[in-house]
Formats: C-alpha cells, sequence, structure tokens
C-alpha cells in the first residue's frame, strides 16, 4: 500500500510539473521570475519556437520584442523559417501543428516558404529545407510547389550520390583472385599481383617500380534467382528521415536486375507507389506526412503481392506504435514467417540508425519470427545482400 502511495505521488508530481512548464509557455519568458526557469531541452526548444511565431504581436514598430525579460536568452534571429517549420513539426503533436500552421498564414503572414517563389528559388539547398518542404508542401500554390519539387530534385540526387556506393556495393560480385581479368577498372586492380608482377623494373636510384604490367582481377557474378523485396512505409510525420531514405534506396534497389522492387506507403490508408519506384522525387511529393497509423492494413497488403515466399522480403519501415488491432498486425506477421517469407522490421531508416518506437508490440514481433533492428542505408544493404544468394 505504501508503493502505490508513493507511485501515485510521483505520478500527481509529474503532471503537476508539466501543467507548470505548458503555463510557463503560454505566459512567456516574463513568467520566469515568478514561474522559474526551463532546464529541459525539449521545453528550450518549444518554448523558442512558440515565441518566433506569437511574440510577433509584441515587437515594436522597430520590431524589437518588447515582451523579452532583461536576462536575455535565444534570440529569434537564429531561427530561420525552415529550421522554424521542423521544430514544429518536431515538438508539438498534429494538432497543435495543425492550429500553429494556420496562424502562420492566416494571422501573421509568414508565408516565405509556401507562397513566395522568389524566397524558396533563394533558400540555400540542404536536407533541412527538404524536410520544411516535405512538410508544408500541401499548403502550396501549384507555381511554388514546381519550385519546391525541383529543390527536392537537386537535394536528392545529392544524397543519391553519398548513399549510391553504400548500397550498391554489398551487391557487387566478390573479387576472383585466380582468374585475370581484361576489365581495367580501378575496383578490380590487384596492387600486390601487380608489384610483385613488375619488381624487375624496380629503380634503386628513383625508388620506384614501373608498372609495364598492371594486373586486374576477375569478379565473381552472382546468378541469382529474382528476389522479391516489398517495402512497406510508415509516414507518420515522425519517420520522416525514414521516409527520404527508404524513398532513395528503393529507387537504388529498383535498379538492380536480381531484385524486383515494391514500394507501399501507409497511414490508415495503403497507397501503392511501385510504378514510381525508380523515382524518389515523385515518392516523396506523394508522401502525406501525419495522421493514423494502420500497420496491420499495410502487412495485410504486402502479404497479398507475394509470389515465391522462400525469395522473398518484406522490410516494414515504422514505430510500431499501432493505431489498429495489435491481434490482427501480429496475426499477419505469423502468417508472413510461418510460409517462409523474411520479414524486417526497421524502427530507423537514417545514417544514425537510431529510434524511439513501441518496444512492446517490437518485443512480441521478434517473437513470432520477425527481424527488428535500426540501421543505416549502408547496414541494411549488407543485410539484404547476405540473404539475396
Amino acid at each position: 500500500m505504501q508503493s502505490d502511495s508513493s507511485e501515485n505521488k510521483e505520478a500527481k508530481s509529474t503532471d503537476q510539473e508539466a501543467r507548470k512548464l505548458r503555463w510557463r509557455m503560454v505566459l512567456g519568458e516574463a513568467s520566469g521570475s515568478c514561474m522559474g526557469g526551463l532546464n529541459d531541452q525539449t521545453w528550450i526548444r518549444r518554448e523558442r519556437t512558440i515565441r518566433y511565431l506569437y511574440d510577433r504581436d509584441h515587437r515594436d514598430k522597430r520590431g524589437k520584442n518588447v515582451r523579452q525579460s532583461a536576462t536575455g536568452g535565444l534570440e529569434d534571429s537564429q531561427l530561420t523559417v525552415q529550421d522554424w517549420i521542423n521544430d514544429v513539426h518536431e515538438l508539438f503533436p498534429q494538432k497543435v501543428i495543425e492550429q500553429i500552421e494556420k496562424d502562420a498564414l492566416e494571422k501573421y503572414q509568414l508565408n516565405d516558404l509556401v507562397t513566395n517563389p522568389e524566397a524558396l528559388s533563394r533558400a540555400k539547398p540542404s536536407e533541412d529545407l527538404l524536410r520544411a518542404v516535405l512538410r508544408t508542401k500541401h499548403l502550396m500554390n501549384q507555381e511554388v510547389l514546381e519550385i519546391a519539387r525541383s529543390i527536392v530534385r537537386k537535394i536528392v540526387q545529392e544524397l543519391m550520390e553519398k548513399l549510391m556506393h553504400d548500397i550498391r556495393s554489398p551487391f557487387l560480385g566478390a573479387k576472383d583472385r585466380r582468374r585475370r581479368s581484361s576489365i581495367k577498372i580501378a575496383k578490380n586492380f590487384d596492387t600486390r599481383a601487380t608489384i610483385l608482377k613488375n619488381l624487375k623494373h624496380y629503380s634503386p636510384e628513383k625508388k620506384q617500380i614501373f608498372i609495364e604490367t598492371p594486373i586486374f582481377i576477375s569478379r565473381v557474378k552472382k546468378h541469382n534467382e529474382k528476389w522479391q523485396l516489398i517495402i512497406l512505409l510508415d509516414e507518420s510525420g515522425s519517420m520522416l528521415d525514414n521516409i527520404i531514405h527508404a524513398s532513395i534506396m528503393a529507387s537504388v534497389f529498383w535498379g538492380i536486375k536480381s531484385i524486383r522492387t515494391h514500394l507501399i506507403i501507409f497511414d490508415t490508408n495503403v497507397v501503392d507507389l511501385t510504378n514510381d519506384c525508380n523515382d524518389p522525387v515523385e515518392t516523396l511529393m506523394k508522401v502525406q506526412l501525419g495522421g493514423g497509423t494502420d500497420i496491420g492494413k499495410a502487412v495485410h497488403y504486402g502479404a497479398s503481392l507475394v509470389e515465391n515466399p522462400k525469395n522473398t522480403i518484406i522490410i516494414l519501415i515504422s514505430d510500431f506504435f499501432e493505431g489498429g488491432s495489435p491481434h490482427f498486425l501480429l496475426a499477419q506477421i505469423k502468417a508472413l514467417v510461418e510460409s517462409g517469407v523474411t520479414v524486417l522490421g526497421l524502427a530507423a531508416l537514417d545514417r544514425r540508425g537510431q529510434a524511439v518506437f513501441d518496444r512492446d508490440i517490437a518485443k512480441k514481433m521478434v517473437n513470432l519470427g520477425m527481424h527488428v533492428a535500426a540501421m543505416t542505408p549502408g547496414e541494411l544493404a549488407a543485410w539484404l545482400a547476405a540473404r539475396i544468394k
């Protein structure tokens, strides 16, 4: 009984603290003298994001914030519009995001990235800009949307160039040092054999070996049966980095002859984007961030595409927070695994490989025989290559 009482007091204290922090945000930085400061970095970022928009009511004619306290703090100028958009979507729930977007456009005319083609054209291409565009494209008029599409294409192309080697390398044929190759390219160059072959041309005076006969190695080509790769992509707002990388990877896999790739995005609805799979820009421009999540429905659809279970890999990219029936989802996973399909759940697919996900559901899926992990694009490519032999 004493333990229960202690837990109740702790829960009550936590709730009171959260309520206090919310009021601190509503009243603003000037209330810090009576309500205390913000020590948690998440709450500090939330207050800065709110101030960036709503403190416009408290600026004088020179643009100075008259509600700032004498203690100073984070200035609005430290945030760009695209940084602010990304912070709004990362720090607040969907209903709050919708209200902030409405106020930004209707009350404060903060619309540079949404309605101003010149402002968007001047923005420096970056991954942050890509995220901001994807989060606000539903607010853009047609003229701005076309400019946004060209910017997305440029940024995606740069990302593809960075990721291409890591993704494709595991699928290249293994080196066969017993056979020589007439294909004289850098990746086939045999340094050790070349040195041994040309030692007789060593010059003691110049301390150099003159390469008369470079040696190149052949590669063993893997003759694979056609594998089916079905990517199920959760389009929740929190999954944006994963969506970007998954779209790029699906495009790269599309070009590998031994793999037949499908790409499906889902929230409470399921949309098959396989026909756009070779163009990650088209994929990204069709993603609608936010909304509910019905993972079971998506897995059920993915199962309907399976032709040869033993040669099929389904990759479910999601945080596993199921808005539909967990029982239905687990039943779908169980049936797939028992049929021989390899099922991989990715809680993260980005260059950090870090994730926040429903650990309870993940554990139950693992117990059914599903693989669950957080991977970088290179790690996923290596994992797939090890299974597609």
